[in-house]
């Protein structure tokens, strides 16, 4: 495995005659780890789906649990070449994961918060056939992905339910942000789930409950 990751196993009775089990893969935001988004399992569809948490490769301050997707050394904001070379490592991080666990590859979902949720939007819309859902939290939708659509050719594309969550009071994403993505995304004919919370830069309990339904539909 080409990254530090935790994982949440369900009870034995979510799993198919063949051992398999639905599977969300969570990519966490900046600053924070591998744990930050775990702790979510119990609570999406009942704990009865299997959570599995990539870390980022990049620390923020020696000492603190708190990483970042993107290498910026050498420049004020990441490049496109970075933001690709993260997609790559997260494609080949889901390959191994899916082989090394008890992942049901036809009933699997990409979610993302904040700067993961970018990483969601590229890894969901560039392979819809490797997800049946793509849930993008407190967000925006990068630019390469727009572009990986325009250009896209692949006639699953539209069959990706598309979930997004913003709070109305965001002051480090801002709903603005949310609202464009919704907007770029219905203009290309796909047909997200849109939905606004009277939150921050965070998720709420209102939020989660919508989330773990949405999640029980497609994958149980």
């Amino acid at each position: 495995m080409n990254l530090t990751h935790t994982v949440w196993s369900p009870p034995k009775n979510s799993q198919h005659e063949n051992g398999l089990l639905p599977t969300v893969f969570a990519l966490h935001g900046h600053g924070a780890n591998s744990q930050d988004l775990l702790g979510l399992a119990p609570y999406l569809a009942s704990g009865q789906i299997l959570l599995i948490c990539p870390e980022a490769e990049f620390q923020i301050q020696q000492g603190l649990p708190s990483y970042t997707w993107f290498n910026t050394e050498n420049a004020n904001r990441r490049t496109s070449e970075e933001f690709e070379r993260v997609t790559k490592l997260l494609v080949n991080f889901i390959a191994d994961a899916t082989n090394q666990y008890n992942v049901d590859s036809e009933r699997t979902i990409v979610l993302g918060f904040s700067q993961g949720g970018g990483l969601a939007y590229e890894l969901g819309l560039s392979m819809p056939e490797k997800f049946r859902g793509l849930a993008a939290l407190s967000t925006s939708l990068p630019e390469e992905t727009i572009t990986t659509i325009n250009n896209s050719t692949n006639k699953k594309l539209d069959k990706i339910s598309i979930f997004i969550q913003h709070g109305i009071s965001d002051e480090i994403v801002t709903v603005d942000r949310g609202r464009n993505a919704h907007n770029e995304l219905e203009k290309i004919g796909l047909n997200p789930r849109y939905h606004e919370y009277d939150m921050q830069h965070q998720i709420s309990a209102e939020s989660l409950n919508e989330l773990s339904t949405w999640i029980s539909d497609l994958l149980l």
